[in-house]
């Protein structure tokens, strides 16, 4: 006679998920959170439970790159895309070197220039004069220079451990908001206007009100149209990433003679951008 095996004591990852999950939240049910918790007590409340120091800042950080991704959400954002968009990303490299590759990519790469310095965190900016602005007109290196038309990008590379640290990026796209709205509003008051003469004109009633429903699905246009210019600052701060992550921060531009002049290096640039 066959008796039934037993059932598989292992347990699937989704199952895992869920029991660690469940049991932070029994943990963390037996102490006083409704004032919340500082960034210490929530290290010292997840090694209680057998977390290591370095997830729990990763996750801590994750969690502030959603924070600042979802800041300002309501009907405004959810018609012309967020304020600000964030990304971030652990990677397997030495803090120092991943700053240095960092700045040095945001200036030479990005064209942006440093605009603030507070503790760990860096803002920039785009940078200013006729050789940057020609450069990003012409899209020297075959590069977009999307972060530099940002209202500003900032940045911090955090320590988690030797050899690993965590690198967060947020773009501030608040200085368009307004000219997209702007657009959308234009085209609706311009609608409204048209069919406001065609009827008191006599018009007939089809005919007049036409110039108003054409202009309310073309203001949602402009205002959404926004949303992938924001799309593309998600990427090219994710791309940003990228290139910290696996090292390609090569920028494929031949080496110049230290004694060029702007003027001659401004004549280069439009060289190579003109294929000539």
């Amino acid at each position: 006679m066959n008796l039934p095996s037993p059932p598989d004591p292992r347990l699937d990852r989704a199952a895992i998920e869920r029991i660690i999950q469940r049991a932070a939240e029994l943990q963390a049910a037996e102490k006083d959170l409704s004032e919340g918790l500082s960034e210490e007590d929530l290290i010292a409340l997840g090694k209680e439970v057998g977390i290591p120091e370095r997830y729990l800042r990763q996750a801590l950080l994750e969690e502030r790159s959603r924070a600042d991704f979802s800041a300002g959400r309501g009907w405004l954002s959810g018609l012309l895309g967020p304020h600000r968009v964030a990304a971030g990303r652990a990677i397997a490299r030495e803090r120092a070197e991943v700053e240095r590759d960092l700045h040095r990519w945001m200036s030479e790469g990005e064209l942006l220039q440093v605009k603030r310095r507070f503790g760990r965190q860096v803002t920039w900016e785009a940078q200013q004069g006729a050789f940057a602005t020609l450069r990003r007109a012409f899209r020297a290196g075959g590069r977009r220079y999307t972060l530099a038309r940002a209202r500003e990008v900032s940045g911090q590379v955090v320590e988690l451990e030797a050899g690993r640290c965590f690198v967060q990026l947020s773009v501030d796209l608040s200085h368009n908001v307004v000219q997209y709205l702007a657009g959308a509003l234009v085209l609706l008051g311009a609608g409204a206007l048209f069919s406001a003469v065609g009827m008191a004109l006599g018009v007939l009633l089809p005919v007049a009100i036409a110039p108003a429903l054409i202009a309310v699905p073309a203001a949602w246009a402009v205002a959404r149209s926004r949303r992938r210019k924001v799309e593309e600052f998600q990427l090219a701060a994710e791309q940003v990433l990228d290139r910290l992550e696996h090292g390609e921060l090569e920028l494929h531009r031949p080496v110049r003679e230290p004694s060029l002049g702007p003027i001659a290096r401004v004549a280069e640039e439009l060289r190579r951008s003109l294929g000539v």
